[in-house]
């Protein structure tokens, strides 16, 4: 069994490569998707959880993530991540143990790869600012990503509640002919920027609908559950909604709320991942069009993860 850690993780799946590992495999069946949370207050005003991710590819891969997400991790500048985690990859045909893998690293590179690829179908080919909401250890991973599949990037914007950790990831991301600026004023910086990505732990709407201009593409990934949500209702009933998963999308507050409260209903939601990678439903349909993804993560995306690290480790 290998041990992958997260120095490897990160070498071997650059995100081109792995954007396009996830357009092939979102092709592919998921034959079983479970999951497990744990929730401990422990008197704190955001509780700590504990999740278990499985997902099954039959005679493909089996694996599972263990993970831990501490929100009050965000409050300490030296302290560690929000969220970490551990990764277990097994043979599907024989139910070997493959790859123990750095989770947290991994989980930092498919939530980025995720979103890339909604960017893919969904941002205006000639984007040239990114708007990133969130200045977490997800926010530098996003930010590339994003820049990989839209090379038209040429301005960065950065906002974060707590303006100094902004102007600190501002400072210490480096991309070529690209400007990254920290920035205070949100809604000015929202009515500037084609594309929005926002990875917040934030329980009440940071993005208001009245704020997007036309031709936005607007990526919500920190919204993991019910209690959680990073735009109002406004900005889901302007925009046309995806997702990258039905199933793991509706447990997440950004599409849960609205359709709770009929704000959409299902069939507003016009496709997934997994209709947009095999061809049955499209894309952007106009530069004009304001267009939302809400990342709800996932076990088939870590499986998906794990099998393009395991098969690029393994490669002489």
């Amino acid at each position: 069994m290998l041990f992958i850690d997260a120095e490897r993780v990160h070498a071997l799946l650059d995100y081109p490569s792995l954007v396009d590992a996830f357009g092939e495999y979102h092709r592919q069946e998921i034959d079983a998707l479970d999951e497990l949370l744990l929730s401990q207050p422990e008197g704190a005003e955001r509780p700590a959880h504990f999740f278990i991710r499985a997902a099954w590819q039959r005679r493909r891969a089996v694996g599972a993530k263990l993970i831990t997400i501490f929100p009050d991790n965000a409050t300490e500048a030296a302290g560690p991540p929000s969220v970490q985690a551990v990764y277990v990859l097994f043979d599907g045909v024989d139910g070997r143990p493959l790859a123990c893998v750095d989770g947290t690293a991994l989980t930092h590179r498919k939530t980025a790869a995720d979103s890339a690829l909604g960017t893919r179908f969904l941002a205006r080919e000639d984007t040239s600012t990114l708007l990133m909401v969130g200045a977490g250890a997800m926010a530098p991973h996003l930010v590339r990503a994003h820049c990989a599949v839209r090379p038209s990037i040429r301005r960065v914007l950065i906002w974060n509640r707590t303006p100094a950790r902004a102007a600190a990831l501002a400072n210490s991301l480096n991309l070529d002919n690209i400007e990254i600026t920290p920035t205070r004023e949100l809604a000015e910086s929202v009515r500037a920027a084609d594309l929005i990505s926002c990875a917040t732990m934030s329980t009440s709407p940071l993005i208001e609908g009245g704020w997007l201009q036309p031709g936005t593409h607007l990526d919500l990934v920190g919204g993991f559950n019910r209690s959680t949500r990073e735009a109002d209702d406004a900005a889901v009933r302007k925009a046309v909604v995806y997702v990258d998963a039905r199933d793991t999308a509706s447990h997440c507050g950004d599409i849960a709320a609205p359709l709770e409260a009929s704000i959409i209903a299902d069939d507003d939601i016009v496709a997934d991942l997994f209709q947009l990678c095999r061809g049955e439903r499209e894309g952007r349909a106009h530069s004009g069009e304001i267009t939302l993804f809400k990342n709800g993560g996932g076990g088939h995306l870590d499986l998906m993860a794990a099998r393009f690290l395991y098969a690029r480790a393994i490669t002489p």
